[in-house]
């Protein structure tokens, strides 16, 4: 028998609902986040406004990495050799100062900022080992370097730590039927500890991509975007945010911020970072669920009127 928990009420609930919410910089981001997609919502059809707020909701997740990328981008084609400051110390304090400008405005929270504060360790140190073993390097100068690898790379981490907090919250997401979470841990520590092992011993990937389907094949992602409740399995989820993060490192490449070892400078990066993503985002997934547990429920969850995407697409 399958038992289903009902939810009348999501703990990620926009905190602006009341007409009576105390002014502060993260109550009017939230309110004018509300007023925009009342906005669309009484402008467009349903399924189109369905379509357009995921769209903008999903966008806005993002903001942050989309900003960094287009920091590189714009700074690969206007920085000069000769100029005081080198590119890579430009990019960092570009970097702390979007961090610091969404906490002051509000975008993001201070519980988002410590997941961002996991990934930027976790990651910062990643970097220095791949790059001491090779994988790849940074071919630019720069002051703020450890170990050969620039101080805004874990930035890079980071920003998907901040589309993932951010996501949750924006689309009122909810994981049903969720793992032990010491499973989850065991396996992120495996997924973790083999980008660096393979480096000395087998290879466990193909074992650890089996793992991530047994472990998580029944867990959906329930999300909302205006009433309706949709759904998507996590496995699918992951693969196609590994996509546009291959997107993303295609534009880092591009920009020579950094470059794989034996890619030439026009070449695109492998399918096989596709992988490496795939895998690594389970990592992010698990470290966003150390500090945001409230989103996880053991038992399979209950909506009315819910959907599944494909149920969703044929309406």
């Amino acid at each position: 028998m399958v038992y289903c928990v009902g939810i009348k009420k999501s703990v990620f609930s926009s905190i602006s609902e009341g007409p009576h919410v105390n002014p502060t910089p993260q109550n009017r981001t939230r309110q004018l986040e509300r007023q925009l997609g009342d906005w669309t919502r009484a402008k467009l059809p349903y399924l189109l406004s369905e379509l357009v707020m995921f769209t903008l909701k999903q966008g806005w997740a993002a903001l942050f990495g989309t900003l960094l990328l287009g920091g590189m981008v714009l700074s690969s084609q206007i920085w000069q050799p000769d100029w005081p400051l080198a590119r890579y110390d430009a990019l960092l304090i570009y970097a702390i100062s979007l961090q610091a400008l969404f906490l002051a405005t509000g975008m993001e929270s201070w519980r988002e900022a410590r997941v961002i504060l996991l990934f930027h360790l976790t990651g910062t140190a990643m970097e220095v080992f791949k790059v001491y073993a090779g994988s790849w390097g940074y071919p630019g100068d720069g002051v703020m370097k450890l170990w050969g690898v620039p101080l805004f790379s874990g930035f890079m981490y980071a920003s998907v730590g901040s589309y993932m907090a951010r996501v949750i919250r924006l689309l009122d997401m909810r994981f049903a039927p969720y793992p032990p979470f010491w499973t989850t841990v065991m396996l992120a520590a495996a997924i973790y500890g083999n980008f660096f092992a393979h480096h000395f011993l087998y290879d466990i990937r193909l074992a650890l991509f089996a793992a991530t389907l047994l472990l998580f094949a029944r867990t959906r992602i329930w999300f909302r975007i205006a009433e309706t409740h949709y759904w998507m399995p996590l496995p699918l989820a992951a693969f196609f945010s590994s996509f546009f993060l291959w997107l993303a490192e295609n534009v880092g490449t591009s920009t020579k911020t950094w470059i794989y070892s034996g890619q030439d400078s026009h070449q695109m990066v492998s399918l096989a970072k596709m992988g490496s993503w795939y895998l690594l985002l389970f990592v992010s997934f698990v470290t966003v669920t150390v500090v945001i547990r409230d989103a996880l429920s053991r038992k399979p969850l209950c909506y009315k009127a819910t959907k599944s995407l494909r149920q969703s697409s044929k309406a």
